[in-house]
Parts: C-alpha cells; structure tokens; sequence
C-alpha cells in the first residue's frame, strides 16, 4: 500500500499514532497493534511511532523500541514507519535513532530540542549528530509552539544539501515559509489537521496527522481528489472534516487525550488512559468530542 516515492519518501498519509496504556500505565502493546491496524485499514500508508501523540515525553527509550517493534509486527513490511527519535538532549536522540533503525523504523522524525532552546548553530549541530548516526531517511519537525524554536530558512537550506534530510513536518502554519522550504528539495508534510487542504495548495506531499485516528480514509480521498484535479471535491471533504478537526485539535488538552478518547468512542480500544502530566478528557470533553465527530459524520 506504501506509495512512498521522491516527492512523498514517506508516503502520503500519515498520523502520528497514539500509544495505548494499561490502567497501572504499562504500555499496552497489544492495543497499540490495535491502534495500527485500524489506521492501516482506514487510508494510511504511513505511521508515526513514539511522536508526541505517542507521549513520548514520557516514555522510555526501552519503550519506544518494543512499540515500534510490535507495530512493525502488527502492519508488516509494507507500511512505512517513522519512529520519533528527537529529544532535547543530543545523545539520547542518538540511541533512540540506532534503536529505532533496528527495529524496524523506515526513517525517524527529528523535532529541534525542546525547553533548551538552542539558537540556529545549535539546531545544526544536533540534527547533524543525530542524521550522522541514524543512518536512515530523516523527516524534521519544526514545531515552535511545543519546542520554542524555529528552524530558520538557512537551516533549512544546509540541512537539505544532506542526503538524509528528506522531508519536514510542519507545524508553523506559514504558507509562504512552506513554499520557500519546498524549494530547497525537502518534501513537506502538514502537520496541522486545520491547514490540510491549504498546505496540498502549497506543493505539501501530504499530511501527518492527529485527526486521521478517526478519519483516515476521509483524508486519503481529500488527497486523492485534490492529487485528481477535482479541487471542488476535496474543499467539500474538507467542509465535512471541520467539526472533528476542531474537536480533536480544538481543545487545551489535545494531541494523546483526543485521539485516545475517539478511538475509545469508536471501539479500537478500551480505555482512554494517559500518562502524567496529561489527564485524560472528562465526561463533558468526551461528550463534545462525540458531537463534533457525529457532525462530520464519523460516528452515529
């Protein structure tokens, strides 16, 4: 199913998958299986594994290299896997990229440090370190509102002279700025639900998502109609989608909680547990979650 190719070497559509829990907070692999297979069964030819969506801020690296193992077993060789592997410190990015190689990754997502907030040289020089090491195709995640940095132009312009450096999440929102990346070579994917259809207007390869837990198909006809010409039929997918972009996205808590919680509501798995500092969502978020995903028809 993969259609990964020189303008898209991840593929198309992607999300950057959720990691399920049991109640005592041991990583529940065999709901995360679950977690993939229905993606893969809902229009994805792409998984992020151990993302932040993936909480992975709290999981361990022993963590992320059996989840990334048992999706692996889970979807088989043909769906391509993007392992996070980026951290605020240089040399754990490193062990997570040759775990993540290993076991099974088909290239890994490299946000620039976090907290830290280390100025362009700094960015460089970690992305240098953790590229070198791990030996495999690189998506970088510029995503200032979590990290408080922002990859600038020039950086982006050295870092796509590397071989490995193929593509970037984005998740800035500057449409202009994107249009500007593409042209040093790097494929762009949105990586904001709500910018979607603006950012395939703008030369995106696809998108990596959060939403595509509970709409995945939805997204790969939004693509391919767009991909086809038929502009008036993606912009109406796209209408349909909004209540649930905005219910999943639309709330302080999103991210873990909202994918959790609607793929509780759709009966993936059973539970919609998190780990500290998240809380999973209450009753009426639950509640407001449901009414956006019935709007846009995902649930009845």
């Amino acid at each position: 199913m993969t259609t990964a190719s020189a303008d898209a070497p991840f593929g198309r559509v992607l999300t950057a998958m959720a990691t399920a829990f049991d109640a005592d907070g041991a990583v529940d692999l065999e709901g995360t299986q679950a977690i993939a297979r229905h993606l893969v069964a809902n229009g994805h030819d792409g998984l992020v594994v151990s993302g932040t969506t993936g909480e992975s801020p709290t999981t361990t690296t022993d963590e992320d290299g059996e989840t990334l193992a048992a999706v692996r077993d889970a979807v088989g060789p043909d769906i391509t896997l993007v392992a996070g592997i980026g951290t605020n410190d240089t040399r754990t990015s490193i062990i997570l990229a040759k775990q993540a190689r290993r076991n099974g990754a088909d290239g890994g997502l490299l946000v620039t440090p976090y907290y830290n907030k280390p100025g362009q040289a700094g960015i460089t020089h970690h992305f240098r370190q953790v590229v070198e090491a791990a030996e495999m195709p690189i998506m970088l995640y510029d995503v200032p509102s979590r990290t408080g940095s922002q990859i600038a132009l020039a950086t982006y312009e050295e870092v796509a002279r590397w071989d490995a450096v193929v593509a970037v999440k984005d998740a800035v929102g500057d449409f202009p700025r994107g249009v500007r990346i593409r042209e040093t070579g790097l494929a762009l994917y949105s990586g904001d639900d709500a910018l979607n259809l603006g950012w395939l207007a703008h030369g995106a390869a696809g998108f990596v998502s959060v939403a595509g837990h509970v709409c995945g198909t939805e997204l790969r006809a939004m693509l391919d109609a767009h991909l086809g010409g038929d502009s008036a039929g993606a912009l109406k997918i796209f209408t349909r989608l909004l209540p649930a972009i905005d219910a999943v996205m639309g709330v302080p808590n999103y991210g873990a909680t909202t994918a959790k919680a609607a793929l509780q509501l759709l009966g993936v798995i059973d539970n919609r547990f998190v780990r500290s500092p998240l809380v999973q969502l209450d009753d009426d978020e639950v509640a407001a979650l449901r009414a956006g995903l019935e709007q846009s028809g995902l649930i009845h």
